[in-house]
């Protein structure tokens, strides 16, 4: 068997009590007299890794080391439960088969897994591989990461698997200790490198909040099996340091390496490799910037990454601090690896490329350039986005002027001349289909589409010209906040149910959340209530304006309703669930009209739920977590909304400029009047200035992500809606009576330009909040 030996000295047992044992425990181990054969692998620094093989039936067992060992190491039982969890939701590990915690069987505790046979890639650079190839492999481990962070842990039953929150602080405490008493076990002496490291980081924690998933904590290459063949992940191995904790914790592991020296000693842990060649050097393998970003758009983060150096220097003294304890593990006779006595030399270098990252840190925050400047520069300069993103914005104009703009109206008279208001129009679907077929679909998502919300904010505003201006790129509200919950929060269940028909187009949904009797400004307001009954919800209440509610391709809601915990705040009362619109119970009870238009087929409708009872798989992410989800949901929401509104009040412009241009009064063109010139003047200020701060709300979430732009989220939420309603105005003063009558869409831009100002929050809860957060900001800058 490559990768392994003879067992060695300090790692034998009791072969024929494991025999035993496996005969007893492990389901379909084969039960001849045929002799168990063992072997150990070569690879693993920590917990020593066999091979078993019996009848042609293969395992892996992982156990303890020997000896004297530091406490909280080498905890395998928490290894087998982590995979045990992880199994069961379809991740890619080894499936678990039994756990042993009995000494007397082979000295330690163990468990045994499946033998998964595949590819293991010692080599970073993948030397033998193509370009094509590696760019591939390091894909599938980019996506694989992103998955990893993507479950829901507390679904997984792993609510006690670590803490959550705090986690780079407990990392840092964590593996101080570890260096200091593995050193300490060895009689070495203190290392004043890693005194100085340590800190550092001690004195440079992030103060942003942290996210909690499941990591992994040694996620790395060569603990991935690959499919014989293809670019695929079949197993994700050595779960020893798995936890609840900050995710970019993971992707700072993976990335260590492209900071490794061109002549780092990789021969020392690994001797078929004479050293490391430096990653951004082999062609194929993608730039660390390159694959950040990628998982950022995966997972959607925030990119570039706030102190990514601390989560760098941080990983890179967990290292030293385990090549440590390999080292000393090595002295005292009772090392899993036999290259363990090595590691000395690479406890030195993580120490020093730590430190590297500390200089890196200091030298930026020395910089005198202004923040906000450094905030605005993409959005400044003359080409803001990537040219991937310029080619896609191109064609997604192209498409609203040459597609969807000349079938305006024939969109009308399709939805007028149906046997009723409520149907499918036929153009929309062909749009869809010609969208769909140039790849111009789901620009919304950054994890589907790799748009970044400042890219996708100037397609918001090209499909924003026109009221049916988003549906052809499947792009529409309230689709697009749905979808976008279902990706950051569903359940693999969930997603398969739901979010792939969204996101194939296939259905429609509709978000119910305002209450007819209550003021749903204030959503701790909600009553409509959804109650645990064994396995089920039962779902009683009023919603109103749930838009989207009329379509006939309607299939399911998000609702937003009440779950009372007298033990929780008042913002841990409300959840959301998944409500299929076919349930007994659910009825429509009217649309509402728009200033009077019903706004068909979309549709902003009453709906009645009266003990609708839904499965318990339904809720989303958990009872309580119903504000958590919603500001998730609105951030993105808001600033698609905004850009919309600035494309429509582009076009309201043009047909001004238009209208001025072509009309006499008082003999001379209206262009030539005076009063005219400076209302487009007045406009265009209007319109540029609300683009700008769109804009930078917009850099700001893929920056700092949606909590830290809340401030900038508010600020255009009252901004743009405001000012397309000017724009609009005063386009239909111009127009004159023809303004408010069906020859010309002004009159319809204006009322969905007033309902703007209501919708998701009216501009009084926004101006409060805007003011709230201005007035802290200005408190703490006149302490410091």
């Amino acid at each position: 068997m490559e990768d392994t030996s003879e067992v060695r000295k300090q790692h034998r047992f009791d072969e024929q009590k494991l025999h035993s044992f496996l005969m007893r425990k492990v389901p379909g181990f084969p039960q001849s007299s045929t002799q168990l054969q063992v072997r150990q692998f070569t690879s693993g620094q920590s917990n020593p890794t066999f091979y078993l093989s019996k009848d042609g039936c293969e395992y892996v067992m992982r156990k303890k080391p020997p000896g004297r060992l530091l406490k909280g190491a080498h905890q395998v039982d928490r290894e087998f439960r982590v995979q045990q969890a992880l199994h069961k939701a379809n991740f890619p590990v080894p499936t678990p088969l039994a756990y042993c915690s009995d000494e007397s069987v082979i000295g330690t505790d163990f468990y045994v897994m499946s033998f998964v046979k595949g590819r293991i890639f010692r080599d970073v650079t993948l030397p033998d591989k193509s370009p094509a190839e590696r760019k591939e492999i390091y894909d599938a481990l980019n996506a694989t990461l992103a998955h990893l962070h993507s479950l829901d842990w507390r679904q997984l039953g792993l609510q006690d698997f670590g803490k959550e929150g705090n986690y780079c602080r407990r990392q840092v405490n964590t593996w101080g200790r570890q260096f200091r008493g593995a050193t300490k076990l060895a009689s070495l002496p203190d290392n004043p490198a890693a005194e100085q490291l340590l800190q550092w980081l001690v004195d440079n924690q992030p103060i942003l909040e942290e996210k909690t998933t499941i990591v992994h904590g040694d996620f790395r290459l060569d603990n991935i099996i690959f499919h014989p063949t293809l670019p695929k992940v079949l197993a994700v191995l050595d779960w020893e340091l798995s936890t609840l904790g900050e995710p970019l914790t993971d992707v700072a592991y993976v990335c260590m390496l492209y900071h490794y020296p061109h002549n780092m000693p990789i021969h020392l842990t690994n001797p078929k490799q004479d050293k490391f060649s430096e990653l951004k050097r082999i062609r194929g393998i993608p730039s660390e910037a390159d694959f950040v970003r990628a998982y950022c758009q995966r997972c959607v983060q925030p990119y570039p990454v706030p102190h990514w150096q601390f989560y760098l220097a941080l990983c890179l003294f967990k290292m030293a601090s385990i090549c440590q304890g390999v080292y000393c593990r090595a002295l005292l006779g009772n090392a899993s690896s036999q290259f363990a006595s090595n590691y000395k030399e690479i406890v030195e270098l993580m120490l020093s490329l730590g430190l590297d990252q500390t200089k890196r840190l200091l030298s930026v925050a020395g910089s005198p350039t202004s923040s906000i400047i450094l905030e605005m520069k993409p959005i400044l300069e003359s080409q803001p986005i990537s040219e991937r993103a310029s080619q896609i914005l191109q064609k997604v104009k192209d498409f609203v002027k040459n597609e969807i703009l000349p079938v305006e109206k024939k969109y009308l008279e399709q939805v007028q001349s149906g046997d009723t208001i409520w149907c499918v129009p036929p153009i929309m679907e062909e749009l869809k289909a010609k969208a769909k077929a140039q790849g111009l679909w789901n620009l919304f998502l950054p994890g589907v589409s790799g748009l970044t919300q400042l890219e996708y904010a100037f397609m918001a505003e090209a499909m924003g010209q026109t009221f049916i201006g988003s549906e052809p790129f499947n792009c529409s509200a309230p689709d697009t906040g749905n979808m976008e919950v279902l990706h950051l929060y569903g359940s693999p269940e969930q997603k398969r149910t739901w979010l792939q028909p969204l996101l194939d187009g296939t259905m429609r949904s509709c978000y119910c959340m305002t209450e007819p009797d209550v003021a749903s400004s204030d959503a701790t307001n909600m009553e409509c209530l959804v109650v645990r009954d064994g396995d089920s919800y039962v779902i009683n209440g009023r919603k109103w304006w749930s838009s989207g509610a009329g379509d006939p391709r309607c299939k399911v809601a998000i609702l937003m309703g009440l779950t009372p915990n007298k033990d929780k705040s008042r913002h841990r009362q409300h959840s959301m669930i998944i409500v299929p619109m076919d349930l007994p119970g659910v009825k429509k009870i009217r649309p509402l009209t728009v200033f009077g238009n019903p706004d068909a087929p979309h549709g902003h409708l009453e709906v009645e739920f009266t003990n609708v009872r839904v499965p318990a798989s339904n809720m989303i992410l958990g009872e309580g977590r119903g504000f958590e989800i919603a500001q998730g949901r609105l951030g993105p929401g808001r600033i698609h909304h905004c850009m919309r509104a600035i494309g429509m009040a582009e076009r309201a412009l043009e047909m001004m400029c238009d209208r001025a241009i072509k009309r006499k009064a008082f003999g001379k063109e209206l262009a030539r009047m005076g009063v005219i010139q400076h209302q487009i003047a007045e406009c265009r200020l209007e319109i540029d200035q609300a683009r700008l701060l769109t804009l930078k709300a917009a850099h700001t979430i893929d920056k700092y992500g949606t909590k830290e732009a809340r401030k900038q989220v508010a600020m255009i939420k009252v901004v743009a809606p405001r000012m397309l309603t000017r724009v609009i105005d005063q386009a239909i003063q111009i127009y004159g009576g023809a303004g408010v009558c069906q020859d010309y869409p002004l009159a319809a831009f204006y009322t969905g330009a007033r309902t703007l100002r209501i919708a998701d929050g009216p501009d009084e809860v926004h101006l409060t909040s805007i003011g709230l957060q201005e007035l802290k900001e200005q408190t703490v800058q006149s302490k410091l």
